[in-house]
């Protein structure tokens, strides 16, 4: 997202987002009396939550460069790693290697759960800089797709132009060797937030530019085929739970089944609600990222990752 648009909205819509806004909620999806909590606040944007084997959600706040880390069990926030590319997006593999959308060089980046070591995986495509890869999808089987949308940054300066180097706003597939790289969609506005499914068939992308999401169908070498509209909202981030439900940001956290009908709403007190994960050992704890802050809100529906 560009964090810096979402910023300039105007500070008496915090207000409007108020304690009084109710969760609206028709199939019973959060848990009974849960209200929303703030974790912590004090940053500047925080985007890309990602959930670990253990539960713990791992997160960025892109202005300053930094990754952080929720311990589920003790509820803290700690500092993970400095220095993080300008990461905006995150996903783990089932590895516990953490891929984070490095947007400083525009580059894919591979980070070490255990020392925080990076390692760039996607330095570019066909010689060319891509526009800012945005968020990660890590496929059950092996691969990942990624967004890249062009928001121009303040910190490029010296470092490349605001224009893009590509041709457009594309989605890319990653083979699980690393040895390909190909784009899978080329014909959306600005593909944002993006996840699939637990078994991996079909894929939910984002155009937040033209207000909508799309589902496809996933083949086994990484295309996608069967483009169909799913719901007429873009997202910024995005996750799924274990009933199909797909969870998408913006004004807050709204809540469509698998069949694309709005059946949940949470109302988030900040101008922009920028990502959203499950987290928790029983991945029944939804942790958001919004503006300076991050939540918690305890769920009867379980996340799938």
């Amino acid at each position: 997202m560009n964090f810096k648009n979402a910023i300039a909205l105007s500070a008496f819509l915090v207000g409007s987002l108020s304690v009084f806004a109710q969760i609206e909620d028709k199939r019973g999806i959060v848990a009974k009396g849960a209200e929303l909590v703030k974790v912590k606040d004090g940053f500047s944007f925080t985007e890309g939550p990602a959930v670990n084997r253990m539960g713990d959600i791992f997160f960025t706040d892109q202005p300053n460069d930094k990754i952080y880390k929720w311990s589920a069990g003790s509820n803290k926030v700690t500092l993970f790693k400095e220095g993080t590319g300008r990461a905006n997006g995150l996903y783990f593999q089932l590895d516990g290697t953490l891929i984070a959308a490095a947007d400083l060089k525009n580059e894919l980046w591979a980070i070490d759960q255990n020392t925080g070591e990076e390692t760039v995986i996607v330095p570019s495509f066909k010689g060319k800089k891509l526009n800012g890869p945005n968020d990660v999808w890590v496929r059950p089987k092996g691969g990942l797709y990624f967004t890249d949308p062009l928001y121009a940054r303040p910190y490029w300066e010296g470092i490349r132009s605001k224009e893009m180097d590509q041709d457009g706003q594309h989605v890319y597939f990653l083979s699980a060797d690393r040895s390909e790289l190909f784009r899978v969609t080329e014909d959306l506005t600005q593909p944002n937030g993006i996840v699939g499914t637990p078994d991996g068939k079909h894929l939910y992308i984002a155009d937040i530019g033209a207000k909508k999401t799309w589902k496809y169908d996933v083949m086994e070498d990484g295309y996608l085929t069967n483009k169909t509209l799913f719901c007429e909202m873009g997202s910024d981030g995005m996750t799924i739970d274990e009933k199909g439900n797909v969870y998408l940001t913006g004004k807050g956290v709204t809540v469509f089944d698998r069949n694309g009908t709005q059946v949940a709403h949470i109302p988030v007190p900040a101008n922009w609600t920028a990502n959203v994960a499950f987290g928790a050992l029983d991945r029944k704890t939804l942790f958001i990222t919004a503006m300076d802050a991050v939540y918690t809100l305890k769920m009867k529906t379980r996340g799938v990752w």
